[in-house]
């Protein structure tokens, strides 16, 4: 991992969700965690990469990872890949819940997996029995053949209807405090995360760009389309130095500067690659577009993907467009620019050229040249992450926008839109941040053309740190 990135995760008890497929563990994870994170579904596989989210219960933190179900067959799709993530998040974990269907018994693959975990974990098991979802499933799974995996009575649930749910919490805090763990009485960082998602077309490479940037093999990459089903995301903790003004001045009465050492909580989010209506096939990628569109949505910061080493698609420019209806601050990121034939400077100048041409709505996002497989240039975007966030919540007192619209407006004439009358500006005043939102109020009866909204727009750039970030102007008609 970077020196200057540090997982936030490992600071909470942890809880890893292990077992086949089916057996409804995606369905407890988003019970536990209340919220619907998990895709849920009857297909089997339906989780490939590992979950993470946050328990609260009883005023108390734990953290939960939900790992895909295992089939311990060689010809399923992504098997040893789930197999190795659902091992990574056992030994992470302090305890296990061994998740089994209570109305099923005991399956070979559940022997398997006992039998691995007994050679490779020495940490509290709590052998689940889900789909216990009335009175008579709950007895029979205390008096089953459950017992004969060795782990222990089974402790009886519903993750559907929440049946007992609460109990097993309980059970589950019991055994922290018998081990020595205290449950985090607080959400680290809560007041100022940045949160941040990757999104672009399937194969684009965001899965291993997203690995690269928190510094580990989180989630699972592949060169077939939609390995990634639903959005995943990682807490980190990003170090850097910021210059301060101290109380001391210098000869010409300017304050002095002094160095400050910051610590930025920032949310990754990696999402499933949007394409074209047409060509998506099935409910599995329809709810995981959905997902990555309420990730957007959610997001402070879009990270655009885009392949350095193929022509902009239709689809790129798609996507180009639902971000900035969105009013993100975007950073472009064209990867696999290891893989391009023709990397040389000059290139670079002419592709960023290109991109600009098909993304004019996006004028106002930096590009970068990154690679997710060699690491190139990744360590740039910590810093345009914290710039971009720091420009979303830029505020201009009223007595300098009335002096800088007063300038502009003697340097050109606001051009009128519809109508013959000559179009006056009363006043420009910022009404929102995060990201800015301003308004410019024009005399009642006249209309300003959106191309004097624009020439005001890059105006403001010119004069204040909009970095990353998209500038609302919304116009306001006033009687004065």
């Amino acid at each position: 991992m970077p020196r200057f990135v540090e997982s936030l995760e490992g600071t909470f008890p942890t809880i890893a969700l292990v077992g086949r497929v089916n057996v409804g563990k995606s369905t407890l994870f988003n019970k536990l965690t209340e919220e619907t994170k998990a895709l849920v579904s009857p297909i089997p596989g339906t989780t490939r990469t590992s979950n993470t989210g946050l328990v609260l219960w009883r005023g108390r933190y734990i953290r939960l990872i939900d790992t895909g179900g295992l089939t311990f067959e060689d010809d399923v799709l992504f098997e040893e890949d789930i197999l190795k993530q659902s091992e990574t998040a056992m030994k992470e974990a302090d305890i296990i819940f061994f998740v089994v269907s209570a109305a099923d018994g005991v399956m070979p693959q559940e022997r398997e997996l006992a039998k691995r975990m007994r050679r490779i974990i020495a940490k509290p098991v709590v052998l689940v029995a889900n789909k216990a979802d009335n009175r008579r499933l709950e007895q029979e799974a205390r008096t089953s053949d459950l017992l004969s995996l060795g782990l222990g009575d089974p402790f009886p649930i519903s993750a559907a209807n929440g049946r007992n749910s609460g109990d097993l919490l309980d059970h589950t805090y019991a055994i922290l405090d018998e081990i020595g763990l205290t449950a985090a009485d607080e959400e680290p960082h809560d007041q100022d995360v940045i949160s941040v998602s990757l999104i672009g077309k399937p194969n684009v490479g965001k899965s291993s760009l997203f690995n690269r940037i928190i510094g580990e093999d989180r989630v699972i990459v592949s060169e077939i389309a939609h390995t990634t089903r639903e959005p995943y995301d990682t807490i980190t903790e990003y170090t850097y130095e910021r210059e301060i003004p101290t109380d001391e001045t210098d000869e010409r009465g300017e304050p002095l500067m002094t160095s400050q050492t910051i610590k930025q909580p920032i949310i990754f989010v990696d999402t499933a690659g949007i394409r074209r209506k047409a060509n998506v096939s099935g409910h599995l990628e329809q709810a995981g577009i959905m997902k990555t569109l309420q990730s957007i949505d959610q997001s402070d910061i879009v990270l655009f993907v885009i392949d350095g080493s193929e022509p902009i698609a239709q689809q790129d420019m798609q996507l180009g467009g639902l971000i900035e209806k969105r009013g993100k601050s975007v950073i472009i990121l064209i990867n696999k620019w290891d893989l391009a034939p023709d990397n040389s400077t000059e290139k670079r100048n002419r592709t960023e050229k290109f991109v600009r041409a098909h993304f004019p709505h996006l004028s106002f996002a930096p590009i970068l040249f990154v690679s997710g497989k060699t690491g190139e240039k990744i360590h740039q975007i910590f810093p345009a992450i914290i710039r971009a966030a720091e420009a979303r919540k830029t505020e201009i007192v009223t007595s300098s926008l009335a002096h800088f619209l007063e300038r502009i407006t003697k340097e050109k004439l606001p051009s009128r839109g519809k109508g013959t009358r000559h179009p006056k500006l009363l006043g420009l005043r910022q009404i929102g941040t995060n990201p800015p939102v301003f308004e410019i109020l024009v005399k009642y009866r006249t209309s300003l053309h959106r191309s004097y909204v624009n020439y005001v727009e890059n105006k403001m750039r010119e004069k204040w740190n909009f970095y990353a970030t998209p500038i609302i102007i919304r116009l306001t008609k006033m009687r004065r």
